[in-house]
């Protein structure tokens, strides 16, 4: 079975519960659910369809603020963004466009024009993006072709701490939650990509593509 991340054909076990098993990458450090249990795009969407995410609700906007404010802090405005899976009530991208931002939003499902995945940004942002992608791998190079050298790609995701967290996690009970990141993954990630990498917190990631790249 190959990893989603960085597609090495090692992983092992790593946990089971009622729904699905789930196995972690012997590279990378993934944990992730096999091919088999992912939903289909329809029962996919119809779960989004679900999430009531509103730009008007002042606690939303506190959560998005873990990532905004640090992202703020290391990319002033006026500057170029693209928030990446924006969801069905865009919000951060509102966020940063009142700040001062020249803002983009891109969603497979709800906001799917692919011409903003041809422009260059100084920072893109994906809040609780990570752990839905089916190729992760695939999604994060992406992303990081789309900056500019010294650009910030900005992640929200939670992240795996051990085997007997894992087994008691909450963040798993969610069927389009398909791969888990801990932090020693997105060291590596980075490594291999020559980018930063800075943890603020519990759950958000920024990394800093390379000058040179």
């Amino acid at each position: 079975m190959h990893c989603p991340l960085c597609r090495h054909d090692c992983s092992v076990f790593y946990h089971q519960d009622a729904r699905r098993a789930y196995h972690q990458c012997n590279r990378c450090r993934l944990v992730f659910v096999p091919p088999q249990y992912r939903l289909s795009p329809e029962a996919e969407k119809a779960y989004y369809d679900l999430h009531r995410n509103d730009p008007r609700d002042a606690g939303y906007r506190r959560f998005l603020s873990r990532l905004f404010i640090p992202m703020c802090e290391r990319v002033p405005a006026p500057a170029t963004g693209l928030d990446f899976g924006s969801g069905p009530g865009p919000t951060l991208s509102l966020m940063f466009s009142e700040a001062g931002y020249d803002m983009a939003i891109y969603d497979p499902y709800y906001a799917a024009d692919t011409a903003v995945l041809r422009r260059r940004y100084d920072f893109i942002t994906a809040s609780e993006v990570a752990e839905h992608l089916f190729i992760p791998g695939e999604t994060l190079t992406t992303l990081l072709a789309l900056l500019r050298p010294g650009g910030w790609l900005g992640l929200m995701t939670k992240m795996v701490i051990d085997q007997a967290a894992f087994s008691r996690w909450h963040y798993k009970q969610d069927p389009t939650h398909v791969c888990f990141f801990s932090r020693e993954t997105f060291i590596w990630w980075a490594s291999q990509t020559g980018c930063q990498v800075d943890f603020v917190g519990n759950d958000v990631i920024l990394l800093q593509k390379s000058w040179s790249g």
